[in-house]
């Protein structure tokens, strides 16, 4: 199917297309739906929210559930209806729950009996909520039991997700995804990575993200494929569920790769019907590492959460590079909006220039960018100079393969040179004590910004300074000022690393920290009673490297 057809369809299409196919095609735990099934059941869902919806309010209906059955019939019958579906993060809490219903304007919300006490208590006005366990729900769907999907009432323009980006830097902010984007999306994916019908798509992912609904799920519906799903993700059961669904493909945000890595290894790792991973994060070690052990190939991909750039890979594409630059996607220098020098390497591959190479990735020709719902203020963030800025970190070689260096919010910059925060984690990730590596900039002074890294797993202060001794693509401004060790890194609830709590943090939190002094290579125990001392009032860097010249001594 071609992306251009997709563009015109619809989801509701999609879902209806699925009526009369009696195949299994819908599995959650020890549940089962056919195609069919699942087209029916999104039909009857459709005609209850048409009736349940107010005149006159915005067709949005939060979900907020784990992957059950219940997530993608919501979706479809949305689809259907015409309405959108905003995802409701579970681990919100509170008022920043209630302000993300209420700022979508969502006037039902789905849940499950296990998810009513989040909302209990919440200021929550003309808010129905509806749980989809009990026979209540049974006798809402009853007279709706024999509906079937009738996609004429849905056009390629309607919005039917709202999805929430991440809150590091505010409040979360809905981005907005219309019926002919995400058909676009599915179709582009199928064509990418040639998704058959006798395929199954294991969603392990949260589907409250766009990635598990965009990757993971709209190319399993635009070819007609199978859907797993597991209803939080576990990385002891991964090669389980994979086994037991006869599952091809799966999408991974975050540290998902690291977790199923970390599992106990077995002889029989490889006996999976696996054909493919797509996702972000996992890092070069990472995914060597996972074909290794499953024989399974990771494709490490990028896409803006909100649809404004994508990079594909494809053969011939330098280890640790995302892809080519495809048509208008450029590397700028933030503040004069300056193209970025091409990036120069060392014979190891050490990039030599990166003060001048790494920039804000733009993408200056058409894109897909549909907003933000209700908020202009970061619309206009993303849309500069007629032109979408990802807020993403890249440099780009000679050849115009592009390599990925961190969020905006992660640039490291210390005495005046752009470190890429991407390229030092792959270097620490060699590290044998490592399980998962973090590398963030904490604020100083003189230098501008000094390097932190938080380590999972065991740590040695002089094997790993040795270690650093020995990797020939590490910069001289690389090598981290500071170590804080972990037994489990701190995620948010995508897998994804929460680097806004370890910035915020720095040095001054309650696991070990280990610290380099200056012109060392070295690493000394920073004092923990230091953290309620005289020091407490700062939070400069710098002044614990200050203070602890002063007493050269290790701590206990």
């Amino acid at each position: 199917m071609e992306s251009s057809e997709a563009k015109r369809r619809t989801v509701a299409e999609l879902v209806a297309g699925r009526w009369g196919d009696h195949r299994p095609g819908l599995w959650c735990e020890d549940r089962v739906l056919t195609h069919h099934e699942f087209a029916a059941g999104a039909a009857a869902r459709a005609a209850l929210l048409a009736d349940l919806l107010p005149s006159g309010a915005e067709p949005h209906v939060g979900v907020l559930l784990d992957n059950t059955l219940e997530y993608p019939l919501w979706l479809a019958a949305a689809a259907l209806a015409g309405a959108a579906v905003a995802g409701v993060n579970p681990t919100r809490r509170g008022p920043e729950l209630a302000r993300d219903i209420l700022h979508t304007e969502c006037r039902i919300v789905v849940t499950e009996d296990a998810h009513l006490p989040l909302l209990a208590g919440l200021e929550l006005p003309d808010v129905r909520v509806l749980s989809t366990d009990g026979e209540e729900y049974d006798r809402l769907l009853a007279p709706y039991a024999t509906a079937v999907p009738d996609p004429s009432r849905a056009c390629p323009e309607d919005r039917l997700l709202l999805y929430f980006t991440s809150g590091s830097t505010g409040a979360p902010k809905a981005a907005i995804c219309t019926q002919g984007r995400l058909a676009a999306a599915g179709a582009s994916l199928v064509g990418q990575f040639g998704v058959r019908r006798e395929d199954v798509h294991y969603v392990c992912m949260p589907m409250f993200h766009g990635n598990a609904v965009i990757a993971d799920w709209a190319p399993a519906l635009v070819a007609g494929a199978g859907v797993a799903l597991r209803r939080r993700f576990s990385a002891s059961g991964f090669l389980p569920d994979v086994r037991r669904f006869g599952a091809t493909y799966f999408t991974y945000v975050g540290r998902a790769v690291q977790y199923v890595l970390a599992t106990e290894e077995r002889a029989d790792d490889r006996d999976n019907p696996l054909r493919l991973g797509f996702g972000t994060e996992a890092g070069a070690v990472d995914a060597a590492a996972f074909q290794r052990r499953f024989g399974v190939r990771l494709v490490e991909g990028y896409g803006s959460s909100e649809g404004g750039a994508a990079v594909q890979w494809s053969p011939g594409t330098p280890a640790g590079a995302v892809g080519r630059a495809g048509p208008g996607l450029v590397v700028l220098d933030r503040e004069t909006g300056r193209e970025c020098r091409a990036a120069r390497f060392d014979a190891e591959g050490r990039l030599l220039n990166g003060d001048e190479a790494i920039g804000e990735l733009v993408n200056r020709g058409p894109n897909p960018f549909e907003g933000y719902w209700r908020n202009p203020a970061a619309e206009a963030e993303r849309r500069r100079d007629g032109a979408y800025w990802t807020g993403d970190l890249f440099y780009r070689d000679a050849d115009g393969y592009l390599y990925f260096a961190g969020r905006t919010d992660d640039r490291i910059r210390v005495d005046g040179e752009n470190l890429a925060a991407a390229m030092i984690e792959n270097i620490l990730a060699r590290y044998e004590g490592a399980d998962a590596v973090a590398v963030y900039a904490v604020p100083d002074p003189v230098t501008g910004d000094q390097v932190m890294a938080t380590i999972a797993g065991s740590f040695e202060p002089a094997g790993f300074a040795a270690f650093l001794a020995t990797q020939p693509d590490l910069g001289t401004k690389m090598a981290p000022r500071f170590v804080r060790v972990v037994e489990r890194m701190p995620v948010t609830a995508t897998n994804k690393i929460h680097r806004a709590a370890l910035r915020r943090e720095g040095p001054r939190c309650p696991e070990p920290v280990w610290w380099r002094p200056p012109g060392e290579r070295t690493y000394r125990r920073l004092a923990p009673e230091n953290a309620d001392g005289p020091l407490a009032p700062t939070r400069d860097p710098s002044v614990w490297c200050a203070a602890r010249d002063s007493n050269p001594g290790p701590a206990d």
